[in-house]
C-alpha cells in the first residue's frame, strides 16, 4: 500500500487531488492511502511553498497545482 499526503489549506484543487488520485487508484487496483495535512508548520517541514503538494512515503512528488492524470498513473506504478 502506498501512502500519500496532499499538503494544502484544504482548498478545491487539494480536495480535488486526493479525489484524482483516489480515483486513478481504485481504477488501477491499486490499494491507497491518503492523508490531508492541512497544517502549515508541517507543510513548510516538507519545503513545500505552493500547494497543493504531494508526498509519498515520505517524498515529495509534486507541488504547485493540480498534477496531471497521466503523472497519478505514474506514481501509483
Amino acid at each position: 500500500m502506498k501512502t500519500f499526503k496532499i499538503l494544502g489549506s484544504g482548498c478545491k484543487n487539494c480536495a480535488n487531488t486526493a479525489d484524482l488520485i483516489e480515483t486513478k487508484a481504485k481504477a488501477a487496483g491499486v490499494e491507497v492511502k491518503i492523508e490531508k495535512v492541512t497544517d502549515m508548520g508541517a507543510i513548510m517541514g516538507y519545503g513545500v511553498m505552493s500547494t497543493p503538494g504531494v508526498v509519498i512515503d515520505e517524498k515529495v512528488v509534486h507541488a504547485g497545482g493540480m498534477p496531471t492524470p497521466a503523472q497519478v498513473e505514474e506514481w501509483l506504478v
